[in-house]
């Protein structure tokens, strides 16, 4: 299918993505726009991935209350520039996830700072579940594999389903848009408190 400069500028009107990029993905789709947005997309995220290990020592701190005062959030999204940080892209994306951490209340950023014992606990917990139920002994052990998976889906922010799209991971949401900003962004601290939840502990 011949690849004409209007499909090219649809492309690059929806993506944002360079004229040479956007002809190059919607030949490799045939033409098919939605495709080459697929394509591109796919491009844009291991790109991504890639800058994951840049510096990055500017950022925001983004404050959120919610529910009246009921609930308040404190999280530092970190970029490379001052330029970035003062954008509006780069804005909103830290006012998403403070609005995440709110609705969603994870307790990590990421996998591996879940402590070994707390981990241990919920394996142990899950063990015992699946004994309650009379699962036989040979399956318990996919049994707990898979209820920690879940744990860790349900308190750690990277992987938690963004809450305005489940279909898509926070992880996901933050290397879209590093792709898109075209610098390293990392979360690098977040505290939520909940009126009233350290009293009686």
């Amino acid at each position: 299918m011949a690849i004409t400069i209007e499909m090219v500028k649809e492309l690059r009107a929806a993506t944002g993505a360079g004229m040479l990029d956007c002809r190059k993905a919607l030949e490799e789709a045939n033409g098919d726009v939605q495709k080459a947005m697929e394509l591109l997309r796919q491009k844009g995220m291991a790109t991504a991935a890639k800058r994951s290990d840049r510096v990055t020592s500017n950022g925001v701190i983004e404050l959120y209350s919610h529910g009246g005062g009921r609930v308040g959030v404190m999280v530092e999204v970190n970029c490379e520039t001052d330029f970035v940080a003062r954008s509006e892209k780069f804005r909103t994306l830290a006012h998403e996830i403070a609005l995440q951490i709110a609705a969603a209340a994870p307790r990590y950023i990421r996998e591996e700072d879940i402590p070994q014992q707390v981990l241990e606990q919920e394996a142990q917990i899950a063990q015992a579940r699946a004994r309650e139920e009379g699962k036989p002994e040979a399956v318990i052990e996919k049994i707990v594999e898979g209820r920690l998976e879940k744990f860790k889906d349900e308190v750690v922010l990277l992987r938690q389903p963004y809450i305005r799209d489940e279909n898509i991971k926070v992880q996901s949401l933050i290397l879209e848009n590093i792709a898109a900003i075209g610098e390293n962004i990392v979360v690098r601290r977040f505290q939520r408190w909940e009126l009233g939840e350290a009293i009686g502990e």
